[in-house]
């Protein structure tokens, strides 16, 4: 292609009420090569960061050895197609998350410690105070490159102001993310709310005109940019153009699904904890939430309108029930375990079905091609919860996968095993540094992690 047919990484289709930022294309190149906060695959790195309460089912979860050649234990097998692009990581530890003389409240404090590595100041009150968060720490440093700092999502909502957990403020339940020790981050938990504001052009009025001709005419938001979209397709070769097409094919593919799920003003039932109703008398199922969020997270990291992102799949605390697994007793309920084997096998239900959609997430990133790789390899994806057994409550050995290769610099496909109280906050300043967000430490770190790389 030659140099006069280069487009800027900041090119936008713009319609009345809608603004469709573009995906990695050849004609891309140069500028991005020239731009700041690229790896060396010349494509920005992406974090996200998700969260599962409660705890897991140890047993079912820690692959026997470490290495390469590990076996994938029964509650990760749905990871098994992407095994070689993620790490299993045994060993890391929350100290903060510990009482350390605060007494009761392990599952909020396993929620404010997951991603800020800091003890919560235990008051139900006004005087709520932790940390900032790891992603909200890259967003003050990254977030000015995109159109959004960061994006928070949930399939939970809930307050911010009373007590949630044994005189903790429901604050630290309901959020993992902070922009500062004193204010969390608060997640969205509507799809459709979350695309409007994706693809929105930021002027309200406009905005609400092209919802409501989309709602009234069955229109796509892609009608809205055709113009712009035309004029660019002129200017592709014909391997940006499929790029294109498809990356079309992937926003109206998730349009039509939004379009089966109630309107965003019955979508304000925050406190349900079955999800959020798709039709009168119905609700979401939890697998399509957590499925349509995880592809608004591809979609955002494909466009690069942000490169930072979290995703709560429930509470801290949760006793959502599984009947999809045949599990109709509540997650909290049943994570106080008591060793009994029934409840350990309804529990090991559950996570398998947690990671199976954690799959789906990262088997779509691997699906989209940047660059001379795919999405995923330019990603760094934690997965994991900020308690081991739900049982002990107990905050060492945390269950985290982390999935992708931070545009080359990680060395995935392995089980690695730390010393009992590494810091997790360790991992935390090596993907801080990886996303072009670089610290010297963070939360309780006592330097960056070990063996990312071989």
């Amino acid at each position: 292609m030659s140099q006069e047919h280069n487009i800027s990484r900041r090119t936008v289709l713009r319609g009345l009420g809608a603004s469709l930022a573009l995906p990695f294309l050849e004609a891309m190149s140069p500028a991005v090569a020239a731009a700041e906060s690229v790896s060396a695959t010349g494509a920005p790195v992406r974090m996200a960061f998700c969260f599962v309460p409660n705890g897991v089912n140890l047993k079912n979860w820690i692959p026997e050895s470490a290495g390469s050649d590990y076996k994938m234990p029964w509650s990760l097998q749905p990871l098994s197609a992407v095994r070689d692009d993620l790490l299993v990581l045994t060993g890391l530890t929350h100290d903060k998350g510990r009482a350390n003389g605060d007494g009761a409240g392990d599952h909020a404090r396993s929620a404010s410690v997951f991603l800020t590595g800091a003890q919560p100041v235990k008051t139900h009150g006004s005087g709520i105070r932790v940390g900032m968060s790891v992603d909200q720490t890259a967003a003050r440093k990254i977030g000015d490159l995109t159109k959004f700092s960061s994006l928070e999502l949930g399939c939970d909502g809930g307050r911010n102001s009373g007590n949630c957990d044994s005189g903790y403020s429901c604050a630290y339940s309901n959020n993992i993310s902070w922009t500062s020790e004193t204010t969390p981050n608060s997640k969205e938990v509507d799809p459709r709310r979350a695309f409007d504001r994706l693809f929105g052009n930021g002027k309200q009025r406009e905005e609400a005109d092209n919802k409501a001709r989309r709602l009234s005419r069955r229109l796509s938001i892609l009608d809205f940019v055709l113009d712009d979209a035309r004029r660019l397709n002129s200017r592709l070769g014909s391997h940006d153009r499929g790029k294109l097409d498809e990356y079309f094919s992937g926003v109206r593919d998730l349009e039509k699904r939004l379009a089966k799920v109630h309107s965003s003003s019955s979508a304000t039932d925050v406190e349900a904890p079955a999800g959020l109703p798709d039709a009168p008398g119905r609700r979401m199922a939890f697998k399509q939430h957590v499925n349509l969020m995880t592809d608004l997270m591809v979609l955002a990291f494909q466009a690069d309108v942000t490169r930072v992102s979290s995703l709560m799949f429930a509470r801290a605390g949760s006793n959502r029930s599984y009947r999809e697994v045949s599990v109709p007793d509540g997650h909290h309920g049943l994570s106080h375990h008591q060793g009994r084997e029934s409840n350990l096998e309804k529990i090991r239900r559950i996570d398998r079905f947690h990671v199976e959609q954690f799959a789906y997430f990262v088997e779509r990133l691997k699906s989209v091609r940047e660059g001379d790789g795919t999405l995923l390899d330019n990603c760094m994806i934690l997965y994991g919860s900020g308690i081991s057994d739900g049982n002990r409550h107990n905050n060492e050995n945390l269950p985290l996968v982390l999935a992708g290769r931070g545009g080359g610099s990680i060395d995935t496909g392995r089980h690695i095993i730390y010393d009992q109280e590494t810091p997790a906050c360790n991992l935390f300043v090596s993907m801080l540094q990886r996303a072009g967000a670089s610290v010297d430490s963070f939360g309780d770190s006592t330097g960056a992690l070990r063996y990312l790389t071989t």
